[in-house]
């Protein structure tokens, strides 16, 4: 039994070494055909990660024109809701602070009368890309 033993041993060990050799019987065109094969293979794994980050590129490139188109909205609607409030003759003259965001106006400061205080309403409203307006005039005395 232990004469079975050591005889089995190395042929065991031998078929381990064996499995893993590569195959050497492979002729010099068949190596050549299986590096294009890997060739080519990476070479489309390559392509495709550079899609995925381009694609990721114009994507974020994209978000960041759409956040500057935005502020420059915002900043095209509080200069045309000044101009329409400069454009009234009791409004001309006062101090109103005009705040966009997202096209929701906000208007601060005084007016002179009621009046005054629902024309800015209006003048503002009719800017266009004007959402909404949030009028926190005050009438002043004078």
């Amino acid at each position: 039994m232990k004469h079975a033993t050591l005889w089995l041993a190395p042929l065991a060990l031998a078929t381990l070494v064996a499995c893993g050799q590569k195959d050497e019987s492979a002729t010099v065109g068949q190596k050549i055909d299986e590096a294009v094969v890997n060739t080519e293979r990476k070479a489309e794994e390559a392509k495709a990660a550079m899609s995925d980050a381009t694609a990721e590129a114009k994507a974020g490139a994209e978000a960041m024109g759409d956040k500057v188109a935005e502020s420059v909205s915002d900043a095209t609607i509080t200069a045309a809701v000044n101009a329409e409030l400069a454009k009234d003759n009791k409004l001309s003259a006062l101090k109103i602070n005009v705040d966009t965001r997202d096209g929701y106006v906000q208007l601060k400061g005084s007016a002179p009368d009621s009046a005054s205080v629902d024309r800015a309403t209006m003048l503002a409203a009719s800017v266009k890309g004007v959402t909404k307006v949030d009028n926190q005039l005050t009438v002043s005395g004078g």
